[in-house]
């Protein structure tokens, strides 16, 4: 059975770069799939084009069984969200107004929102504990409080998929924590199916149920998140020696190791 995102032997090219090469892979409905590897790799360019923005140079990209081509943008909108990486540019909205922006697939063009689109927004809002400062703009929040806003917008949306792209980057560890309780609990309890982009291997790991590595444009490793965290996959996808802390209380850290 085909899954939810089906990409078969996926080839796309930034001019004369061959950015991903034959990339094959599937997220079955419901599943959390993290994605890392070195700068370079190819990692967001996988996002953009799951997403229909970058074309495939060959192979190809599904969605329920149905190629990414085929699909309006406003069709798309209604499957996938996406919460790209936070770039610090301020955002000249209040952070109600800022979610409501995730209706825009669902409503008219000119059409103002409605009963529903309050109350979807509503429990975006309070999924993510961002309800407390509707009214303040998104301008003044703090970056975990920002990221959770974007991430509330992604929900109002009530796409089927929700992809990030470095969705803790820049957040200090309490935020990092938090950020990572929601996305594990929206995909545990909710049953969203998440794509996440990452450079935080422990993250990916102790997040997502199965990881994707890519070097160089390729798969180096796809499989479970437990098989993920050995010093021989770790070397192999980043091309450094790593050790592997386990601690009492069980599951595993992964920490550079020394020079050879």
């Amino acid at each position: 059975m085909p899954g939810l995102i089906q990409v078969e032997r996926l080839v796309v090219r930034r001019g004369d770069r061959e950015v991903l090469h034959g990339v094959t892979f599937a997220v079955e409905r419901g599943g959390f799939l993290a994605v890392v590897g070195p700068n370079g790799a190819g990692k967001t360019t996988l996002l953009v084009a799951i997403l229909g923005l970058a074309p495939p140079d060959a192979g190809t990209i599904a969605l329920a069984g149905r190629p990414i081509q085929r699909y309006s943008r406003r069709e798309v909108a209604r499957r996938l969200s996406y919460v790209p990486q936070s770039d610090g540019r301020a955002v000249s909205f209040s952070v109600e107004e800022f979610v409501l922006l995730g209706r825009y697939a669902h409503r008219g063009r000119f059409a103002p929102p409605d009963r529903d689109d309050r109350r979807i927004v509503r429990d975006a809002m309070d999924l993510t504990a961002t309800g407390t400062f509707a009214e303040r703009a998104v301008s003044s929040l703090s970056g975990g409080e920002r990221q959770k806003v974007f991430i509330a917008a992604a929900l109002a949306q009530q796409a089927d998929i929700l992809l990030l792209d470095e969705p803790t980057a820049f957040l200090d560890p309490r935020h990092q924590r938090d950020t990572a309780a929601l996305l594990r609990d929206l995909n545990r309890t909710r049953g969203l199916t998440v794509v996440m982009v990452t450079h935080d291997f422990n993250l990916a790991a102790h997040c997502g149920r199965d990881v994707l590595a890519l070097r160089d444009g390729r798969i180096a490793f796809h499989g479970p998140a437990e098989a993920f965290l050995t010093p021989d996959v770790l070397e192999d996808v980043y091309n450094v020696p790593f050790e592997v802390l386990r601690p009492p209380a069980g599951g595993a850290w992964a920490a550079l190791g020394e020079n050879r």
